[in-house]
């Protein structure tokens, strides 16, 4: 077979196959346009005529039962064939039409309705489609070919109708191409009842109405009966649910199915399951380009850019943005982002149809519980969602929100990527939050006040597994009928904090724009010595500057020199001790005029733990020896070992490791005894810098293994470095200089990763050994 040649259509056995080769006739010809087709076809139709370009597009189109014969003898002509092919084709074309009037060639059925010009992207999916077919003829085993599952607008159908147009294409199905709209999320009519879907298939397959059995049970068994050995394929389209479909499935391992759902089709025995998710960001891309022209898109790539943010991949609201866009050829791209920003759920539409209408289907066939949860998803601000979370906001139990949850994942409204934590599409979260939160019986605000109070108080709760130390007269808030999670060790309440860090920082700021007092002071307190652990020195900050914010607006003192004092640190550990140094004043000035001496020895802490780092050495010791006396006074021994450990510090600087020692090792003990987990890692490394100095390098090699391993332990990244960087000095000290060049590059690893201001102190030392390491 030549495959350079025009296409025989003497082979062509019916009305379908005859369109079929006329369309690989156009292409053959070079693939003229319609409008170019049509400009040629008048002259030679007769009498001459103008043509529209739409009346020779529909002569391509698989759906017609009939064609026009002389404008099919002009098409051909005008695609640049000989007479006798011309005649050929005239003569097929009358053949066919022919055999049409008399019904079908036996067993050739074609039901599939056109796909869509544009269809984009999923490779992956087609590729797994026709892997699954290949596999089962191979086999010879009965197999639903694939169940394809997503939200509404995901492409499901026309993933479907792609991947067996494409199978067809190639030669499989043969005999029947079957294809039922089970209409399970159609607001005109309910879900079809498989018996009259089975009626439909019968007579599709030329079974006369008087033969077709009453009852369901007969009708599926004559449908098994009539498909068996036939090369066959069935599209249940937009199914309810397996129930719906069992009785549907052909026996014959000859017949594939494809099913489509927004439901999960997992129970359905043998089916291979396709979640199909959004696009990619390339893949919205090619869509839009292909819709609205690689000029336009290319002129305005940033308002491109926001479009694709704002619908967030999701196949019909891409179509219907770009639809819009491509019906309005003046109308810019950066006024349709400007419209999408303003309008929202609402901008997304084309005509008749709408984003928010898909959605509401969906809806609509949830429970009560599961609307209920989708309402709480509206009002939280965070990425991912736990049932303890949804169910503090709805006031039922964690189970009850754990089968919500589920029925959401099921009705491809949520999904689960790791396990016990959901996501919901961008779109389905504004959705829940303009429709299902703003509803006439939703307490948006008394919603948002509860999830706000849970996660302070289970922040609080893994605060205390950590050992965090309490502020004064800090009360524990009353929970009320809410249940936070008790975590009964550390690394369990470290766990909770890095699953949820982002959420804690949405919450707050949400807690923030409402108002909610207690969630915004309370809650960097909480947060605080897990972001000290990891580093997150800039979410520590932002969280306090909430509470400043919120304590100047109430003039609430002590809570404002609290966080004055809980800015302080971060501030220095990102080198900004000027701003540090204004906060640890204002906060000293607060606490004299309250006469709080208590805090005062605090703020007294912190100015010596400053001074230190300034260098002023001796007004360090000053400030600390202060705040000692006071701190002794009210028996806070946490605070009066911290005073020792900065007083060992200075000393430290001042030349004399001795007396820095006789304050480091008593606090070492205090903190030990306490069970003060970072205090201890923290002295550890400053007793075997100490130890060091004094040459004692056996005793100073063994402080920073112990650091080195309880900071790993406690996943202090921080402090680690700190240790592999002293653990290197030791080497270096025995001129071990190798060794020692390894540890380093990995303190300076660790370093750049978390953003440690140490980075550079740590590079100096690789390169004084010659190593050529790149600033």
């Amino acid at each position: 077979m030549d495959v350079n040649a025009a296409p025989d259509p003497g082979e062509a056995r019916d009305l379908p196959e005859f369109i079929s080769a006329l369309v690989r006739l156009r292409l053959w010809a070079g693939g003229p346009s319609y409008r170019t087709l049509a400009k040629r076809v008048g002259p030679l139709m007769r009498p001459p005529q103008v043509l529209p370009h739409t009346t020779i597009g529909d002569v391509f189109q698989d759906r017609r039962r009939w064609l026009d014969i002389d404008l099919v003898t002009g098409v051909v002509r005008a695609l640049g064939l000989s007479e006798a092919d011309v005649a050929r084709w005239r003569a097929a074309c009358v053949r066919v039409h022919a055999e049409a009037k008399s019904g079908p060639a036996a067993g050739v059925l074609r039901q599939l309705p056109a796909g869509v010009a544009t269809f984009t992207g999923r490779e992956r999916e087609l590729a797994g489609l026709t892997a699954a077919v290949d596999a089962a003829r191979r086999t010879g085993t009965t197999v639903v070919i694939s169940a394809i599952e997503g939200m509404g607008g995901v492409g499901k159908t026309q993933l479907a109708l792609h991947a067996v147009g494409r199978l067809a294409d190639e030669g499989r199905f043969r005999d029947a191409q079957l294809y039922v709209n089970l209409h399970s999320f159609d607001p005109e009519r309910p879900p079809a009842d498989p018996a009259q879907v089975l009626d439909g298939l019968l007579r599709a397959l030329q079974v006369p109405a008087r033969q077709i059995p009453a009852g369901l049970d007969e009708r599926a068994a004559m449908f098994r009966d009539r498909l068996h050995g036939r090369d066959a394929v069935l599209i249940l389209d937009d199914a309810a649910g397996a129930e719906q479909i069992r009785d549907l499935i052909p026996a014959s391992p000859s017949c594939a199915v494809v099913v489509t759902s927004r439901r999960s089709l997992a129970e359905l025995d043998g089916a291979r399951l396709f979640a199909l998710d959004v696009f990619s960001r390339e893949e919205a891309l090619e869509l839009l380009v292909k819709v609205v022209g690689r000029e336009r898109i290319a002129a305005e790539p940033e308002a491109a850019d926001e479009i694709l943010a704002a619908v967030g991949g999701l196949p019909l609201a891409v179509a219907l943005i770009a639809a819009r866009l491509r019906a309005r050829p003046a109308w810019g791209l950066a006024e349709a982002a400007g419209v999408l920003r303003a309008r929202g759920l609402d901008a997304i539409r084309a005509g008749d149809r709408s984003l928010r209408s898909v959605l509401d289907l969906s809806f609509h066939g949830l429970s009560d519980g599961a609307r209920a949860a989708l309402g709480a998803i509206g009002v939280h601000p965070g990425a991912d969602y736990t049932a303890p979370a949804i169910a503090a906001v709805t006031g039922g139990g964690v189970a009850q929100a754990e089968e919500a949850l589920e029925e959401l994942v099921l009705a491809s409204l949520a999904r689960e990527r790791v396990s016990d934590r959901f996501e919901v599409h961008d779109l389905v979260r504004a959705y829940a939050s303009e429709v299902v939160a703003d509803g006439a019986s939703f307490d948006r605000a008394g919603a948002l006040a509860r999830l706000s109070r849970w996660f302070l108080l289970a922040a609080r709760s893994a605060a205390s597994a950590m050992d965090t130390p309490a502020l004064p007269d800090l009360a524990d808030p009353d929970p009320g009928d809410l249940a936070p999670p008790v975590f009964d060790s550390y690394d369990a309440a470290m766990a909770w904090f890095d699953a949820e860090r982002e959420n804690l920082v949405a919450v707050h700021r949400a807690a923030a724009s409402a108002d909610l007092y207690e969630v915004v002071w309370q809650l960097p307190i909480a947060t605080g010595q897990y972001r000290k652990v990891r580093f997150r020195m800039a979410e520590h900050l932002e969280a306090n500057q909430l509470a400043l914010d919120a304590a100047r607006s109430r003039g609430d003192k002590s809570v404002l020199g609290w966080h004055l004092l809980l800015a302080a640190g971060p501030l220095q550990y990102l080198d900004r001790r000027e701003e540090s140094g204004a906060c640890i004043d204002e906060a000293l000035a607060i606490y004299r005029d309250l006469r709080d001496a208590r805090c005062e020895g605090w703020a007294l802490l912190e100015k010596g733990v400053l001074d230190n780092l300034r260098g002023r050495h001796h007004e360090a010791i000053s400030a600390l020896e202060r705040s000692l006396v006071l701190n002794e006074s009210f028996g806070d021994r946490r605070r009066v070992m911290i005073c020792g450990v900065n007083l060992g510090v200075a000393h430290a600087h001042l030349g004399d490791p001795k007396a820095a020692l006789r304050f480091f090792e008593p606090a070492l003990a205090e903190a030990r005894a306490n069970d003060e987990r970072r205090a201890v890692c923290i002295l550890l490394g400053d007793i075997g810098e100490m130890r060091l100095a004094l040459g004692e390098i056996e005793l100073a090699r063994s402080s920073y293994s112990e650091q080195a391993e309880r900071t790993a332990a406690l996943g202090n990244r921080y402090d680690h470095a700190v240790a592999l960087v002293g653990l290197g000095d030791t080497l270096k000290a025995e001129g071990r200089f190798d060794e020692a060049r390894e540890l380093w590059k990995q303190a300076y690893e660790e370093s750049v990763e978390i953003g440690s201001l140490r980075v550079d102190a740590i590079r100096q030392r690789i390169q004084a050994l010659g190593d050529p390491l790149s600033s």
